[in-house]
């Protein structure tokens, strides 16, 4: 590649090892090539090519490790929480393949603080425990809670292939319109350790969510307890300057997206 006139050259550099990264041209956890080779490849200085690698540090392209180079870091995209999603769209809009396995589908009585999220008096919910993987691995487990009119209506479907969001939109026409989600921490316990594959006692993200369709019907309450070390939440606020009471209200939601970092593995061993 011979770099054009009219454009910084760093931008050149930086786009051409991008597109190298996302052509799979470097792997995961591939070292690039040196500054140097770089710099003779393209006839600039060190100082370019490093603000050309800064470039895709700050992207999350790549990751620098002192005296030994710069490396291919996994890609990471986002899925917005301020768009109400399932599972498997956020895991698509991550480059992820979702999977499930189903841990544990049977109706018990309720706990007292599910029975309060799902306003019911009813002496039996449905419980389902799945194992929510991207690319085959363990990202987040779920365990959800149904009041039995809603669980009797997946009864036959796979609920390892099927999200609960689609077999009642589409089989039933039953929109989930709403939600109302927590996020908070948790610490491991052993059998949820076990199943995604961190130390008990290992801190968790933890989302509580409240599904509701039409009428304000509450259709579950799900708690998912997420890896910390593969995903995180980053968000985006945005300043109204039009408005000069906008110091008192705070500034508008943006974007709240989970990113998601599956090369953890990779950089421990």
């Amino acid at each position: 590649m011979e770099l054009e006139s009219g454009r910084p050259r760093h931008e050149q550099i930086s786009d051409w090892l991008r597109e190298q990264i996302e052509q799979d041209t470097y792997e995961v956890d591939e070292k690039l090539p040196s500054e140097k080779q770089l710099g003779d490849r393209f006839d600039v200085s060190r100082v370019t090519v490093r603000r050309a690698l800064q470039t895709l540090e700050n992207e999350d392209y790549i990751y620098r490790q002192q005296g030994l180079g710069s490396f291919v870091k996994e890609r990471r995209a986002a899925q917005g929480l301020v768009r109400l999603t399932d599972f498997a769209q956020d895991m698509a809009q991550a480059g992820l393949e979702a999977s499930s396995q189903v841990e544990h589908h049977a109706p018990e009585s309720p706990p007292p603080a599910v029975a309060v999220h799902l306003d019911t008096d009813d002496q039996t919910v449905m419980r389902l425990d799945r194992l929510r993987l991207g690319d085959g691995r363990p990202v987040a487990f779920d365990r959800t809670w149904l009041p039995m009119f809603y669980a009797q209506l997946l009864e036959g479907h796979d609920l390892e292939e099927e999200t609960i969001y689609h077999i009642l939109e589409a089989e039933y026409d039953i929109p989930v319109l709403r939600g109302h989600y927590r996020i908070t921490a948790a610490n491991a316990d052993a059998p949820i350790a076990d199943l995604l594959g961190v130390d008990a006692g290992q801190a968790l993200l933890l989302i509580e969510r409240l599904s509701l369709t039409e009428g304000d019907k509450r259709v579950y309450f799900q708690r998912r307890y997420y890896r910390s070390d593969r995903v995180a939440y980053e968000l985006e606020l945005a300043r109204d300057t039009t408005r000069h009471d906008a110091g008192e209200h705070g500034m508008p939601l943006r974007e709240f997206e989970p990113v998601f970092d599956d090369d953890v593995d990779a950089h421990q061993e």
